[in-house]
C-alpha cells in the first residue's frame, strides 16, 4: 500500500506538470496509458479517454466502473504559483488539477491496481475520461458502449470521501416570448417585455409536486434576458435563458414538460437534455460500507460525469469541492493516502449483484 501511495503521488505530479485543459488532454492521456502498461495492464484508448480492465475480466460477472477525469479548467488569474509546476509545502501538493480531480484519479488507479490482485466476484474497469469540465461529447459519453455493461460506478471527485449519492442534472433553456410591435408614444402593440415579466415571475415561483429527498426542489433560474431594437419601438420579441437544475424526482424530459405547461406563452427550446440527475439507493452495499467507516451520504449540486451514466453511481473522492477551480489549488498528501485506503476497504470483498 505504501508503494502504491508513493507511485500515486509521483503520477499526480507528472499530470500537474502536463497541461490538460479540456479538449487538450492528449499528453495527459499518454501518461495514463503508459502508466497502465507499466503496471501490467493492456489499456484501451478512444480519443483522450483511457481505460483498463482487471485481468480476470469475465462478462458473466457484474462490473464496477471506477472513473475520474484527466482534464482541468483553465487557470484563473489569481494564481501566485505556476499552476503547472507541482509544489510541495506543509504537507500539501499545489498545482492545477491537484484537487479536481487528479487526487481522485490517482487514488482510484492505485485501488484498481491493488484490487486486481485480490479475489473478487466482480470485474473492475478503470476509466480516465476527458472533457468532463465542459461536458464534451468526446468525453465519457463517447466510450460508454466500449466499457459497458456496468453494474455500478464510483466517480472520483473531491467530496472529502463522503459519498454523494444524488447529483443534480442540468438543462439550459432558450425561451421566446412574442408581442406585437408598435410606436412607444402611442397606446399600440403588445410589449413582449411586459409579457416576459409574467413568465419570469411564474418561473421564479414554480414548484413541482415531488421533491428529491437528497437534493430538494428543482431549481429554476432566469439568468439572461434580451429584447428591443430601439427606444421608441414596442418590442415584439423578448428572449430569455433559463438555467434548470433537475433532480432525481423527475427525468429531464418530465421536468421540461412541466415547465412548458406552466408557461405556455413562452416557446422553450432546450440546448440539451443529456445532463441527467443521478441517484443511488442509500442501502447499496458500497454506501453502507462507507457509512460503517463514518462517511455521511449527501446530495451534490455540482455536475460530474455521473450526469452521462445510465447506470447507478455515486461520487466519492479526496479533497474539497470548495478548492476546485480556485487559484493555488492543492491537495493534502494525507488525503491521497487515506483515499486509497478507503477505496480498498469498501471494495475488497464487496458482493455485487
Amino acid at each position: 500500500m505504501d508503494e502504491l501511495y508513493y507511485k500515486s503521488v509521483d503520477l499526480l505530479k507528472r499530470l500537474i506538470a502536463t497541461p490538460s485543459i479540456s479538449r487538450e488532454e492528449g499528453a495527459a492521456a499518454d501518461i495514463v496509458y503508459d502508466y497502465f502498461k507499466a503496471n501490467g495492464f493492456e489499456p484501451e484508448r478512444r480519443g483522450n479517454n483511457v481505460w483498463a480492465k482487471t485481468h480476470d475480466y469475465d462478462l458473466s460477472k457484474p462490473t464496477l466502473l471506477l472513473n475520474s477525469h484527466i482534464d482541468t479548467v483553465k487557470p484563473v488569474a489569481g494564481w501566485t504559483r505556476d499552476p503547472f509546476t507541482p509544489v510541495e509545502e506543509d504537507g500539501k501538493l499545489y498545482g492545477l488539477g491537484s484537487n479536481d480531480a487528479g487526487a481522485s484519479l490517482v487514488s482510484l488507479i492505485a485501488a484498481f491496481i491493488y484490487l486486481d490482485k485480490r479475489p473478487r466476484d466482480y470485474n473492475i474497469v478503470m476509466l480516465a475520461s476527458c472533457e468532463e469540465e465542459v461536458s464534451g461529447k468526446d468525453g465519457i459519453e463517447s466510450v460508454l458502449a466500449y466499457v459497458a455493461p456496468i453494474t455500478v460506478a464510483i466517480v472520483g471527485e473531491p467530496t472529502e470521501m463522503h459519498p454523494a449519492i444524488a447529483e443534480k442534472g442540468l438543462m439550459v433553456l432558450d425561451g421566446k416570448i412574442k408581442g406585437v410591435s408598435g410606436h412607444a408614444a402611442r397606446n399600440e402593440g403588445v410589449n413582449a417585455i411586459y409579457e416576459a415579466v409574467k413568465v419570469v415571475e411564474k418561473l421564479r415561483d414554480l414548484r413541482f409536486e415531488k421533491e428529491s429527498k437528497m437534493l430538494g426542489p428543482v431549481k429554476i433560474s432566469v439568468t439572461q434576458i434580451n429584447a428591443g431594437t430601439q427606444h421608441n419601438v414596442v418590442p415584439d420579441m423578448c428572449e430569455i435563458v433559463v438555467d434548470v437544475r433537475s433532480t432525481d424526482a423527475y427525468t429531464n424530459f418530465q421536468t421540461l414538460s412541466k415547465i412548458r405547461s406552466a408557461v405556455p406563452q413562452c416557446e422553450l427550446t432546450p440546448r440539451s437534455t443529456r445532463l441527467n440527475p443521478s441517484y443511488i439507493d442509500p442501502s447499496h452495499p458500497i454506501v453502507k460500507r462507507l457509512q460503517l467507516l463514518g462517511a455521511k451520504p449527501f446530495g451534490s449540486p455540482t455536475l460530474s460525469d455521473q450526469t452521462l451514466m445510465p447506470w447507478q453511481s455515486l461520487k466519492l473522492g479526496p479533497g474539497s469541492s470548495s478548492r476546485s477551480h480556485t487559484a493555488d489549488e492543492y491537495i493534502h498528501y494525507q488525503e491521497i493516502r487515506s483515499a486509497i485506503q478507503v477505496y480498498v476497504s469498501i471494495l475488497d470483498g464487496l458482493k455485487l449483484k
